[in-house]
């Protein structure tokens, strides 16, 4: 292959981490002047404050009436944790995994919570499971976007509007970036340091009516620590969806998500935020459907990512190559990436195929995505022909 020539234009932003992800364009950190620091949580103004980032998030996700949001501990993790220690249990439940975070839910729901009567639904990396072997008369446990592989699900359409059972979605890459229908969600879960780039810490938990029902009516068989009690005694702590957490926040980080926030509503709210990821990974697409030796990780295209694009691979010489060799082309891409300054945190998660992952959301701008394409055709040459020379492919 011709070796191109290296690039003179470097994105302004060079920061694709696939989370935590980049802050919104413009962002200093004088966004956090105003922080209610060495300020107690619990005091009414920083009660004021989390409640604040609460009725936000309600509103430009426009969530249907009795959806209630809560500010939960342990990032998205924390927040699909908690909603299956206080929630499963009374149904039998499907668990639908492509990616290492659905495998994660998986195996807490067989190995800690040892649930009885679980289904699992499994699908290689680049491909989703068949969803029409769900039933909803079951819990149904899914990713919208599987971070790790770049494959999301289409659209909720393969959701029953006359489930029985609820439907625990995982939304932390997709939120801000998808149009989901939250009527077919009954428990949805995402984080401040992915879509919107905000910090780390906490996550966010939305629970349905069907959710709050089962959460008012049902108690779990196995002991669930107080950092994820959503109850006490026979009663829900409602306190929780008005502000009151369950362990302390940073306030600097709850600023900097009212922050991020405030400049979603200020772009033109979820239809703005939605419509930035798909111009982004829009351009990159492009670039990978023009390209000899990059092949998204998603093979069919309706399921492709609109923000954590994984890209594999696919000259015929270095595919069909031992996968140490992609490895180390993998590596020296980065390395070359991240010492020009152009890009970085780019390299393909750990377990998947070797290759590169890119964050395309809502905070990212389509003219650094365009800048960064030309990088790529550089550093995989200067990476291929190194190991070449090595005697490695």
């Amino acid at each position: 292959m011709q070796k191109p020539v290296k690039p003179k234009t470097k994105p302004e932003r060079p920061f694709f981490s696939s989370g935590p992800c980049a802050k919104r364009p413009g962002w200093t950190p004088d966004a956090l002047s105003g922080a209610l620091v060495g300020r107690s949580h619990r005091s009414a103004e920083g009660r004021e404050r989390l409640r604040l980032a609460i009725t936000r998030t309600h509103e430009l996700l426009r969530l249907p009436p009795g959806y209630q949001v809560a500010i939960v501990p342990g990032s998205d993790t924390g927040a699909f944790e908690m909603a299956m220690w206080n929630l499963l249990g009374p149904r039998g439940v499907d668990v639908l995994a492509w990616d290492v975070f659905g495998r994660n839910w998986l195996r807490d729901a067989t190995a800690e919570l040892k649930l009885p009567d679980l289904r699992t639904f499994e699908a290689e990396a680049g491909h989703l499971p068949d969803l029409g072997n769900v039933d909803f008369a079951r819990d149904v446990l899914f990713t919208w976007n599987g971070t790790t592989t770049g494959v999301r699900v289409p659209d909720a359409e393969w959701i029953a509007d006359d489930r029985e059972g609820l439907t625990f979605c995982d939304a932390t890459s997709a939120l801000f970036a998808e149009h989901i229908d939250f009527r077919k969600i009954d428990v949805l879960t995402f984080s401040w340091q992915k879509a919107l780039g905000g910090e780390g810490a906490h996550g966010m938990l939305v629970l349905s009516p069907r959710a709050l029902d089962r959460l008012a009516s049902y108690r779990p068989p196995w002991p669930v620590p107080k950092l994820f009690r959503l109850w006490n005694s026979d009663s829900i702590l409602y306190d929780v969806f008005e502000g009151v957490t369950l362990n302390t926040p940073s306030m600097l980080c709850v600023e900097d998500y009212l922050d991020a926030l405030a400049w979603a509503h200020e772009i033109g709210g979820l239809n703005a935020t939605i419509a930035r990821a798909a111009a982004n990974s829009a351009a990159l697409y492009d670039w990978i459907e023009r390209s000899d030796w990059a092949k998204p990780l998603a093979v069919d295209q309706s399921t492709r990512s609109h923000t954590s694009v994984a890209i594999r691979f696919a000259e015929p010489l270095l595919a069909g190559a031992d996968e140490s060799v992609r490895l180390d082309v993998m590596r020296e891409m980065v390395r070359l990436l991240q010492d020009e300054g152009v890009a970085f945190d780019v390299a393909a998660y750990r377990g998947m195929p070797a290759g590169l992952r890119i964050w395309c959301g809502t905070t990212i701008e389509t003219r650094d995505i365009v800048a960064l394409l030309p990088w790529f055709d550089w550093a995989y040459a200067e990476a291929r022909a190194a190991a070449t020379k090595a005697g490695k492919s």
